[in-house]
């Protein structure tokens, strides 16, 4: 009986941290997911990551790495040309 009243407390924390709420939305992301992924696990960590608070400096990054596909996409597609020219 202790040891149910041990597991009953830990799921009211985990109730009330909103840990059963994100782990069920996460849950049901995956199953709602028409293809499923090769792997469940990298679903699980990737989604509930994405939760978490970003960092400032995180999302400049991210930024950056955006503006550098751009310009690299460029810098392929004027070689392309130049190539053809040539």
């Amino acid at each position: 009986q202790a040891a149910d009243s041990k597991r009953e407390q830990f799921r009211q924390y985990l109730e009330k941290s909103g840990v059963l709420d994100m782990l069920t939305k996460v849950l049901v992301a995956l199953y709602e997911e028409p293809e499923k992924p090769d792997s469940a696990l990298d679903f699980l960590k990737r989604h509930l990551g994405a939760s978490a608070p970003e960092n400032p400096e995180i999302e400049a990054l991210r930024l950056e790495v955006a503006e550098m596909k751009e310009k690299y996409e460029a810098v392929l597609e004027e070689n392309t040309k130049l190539k053809n020219k040539v």
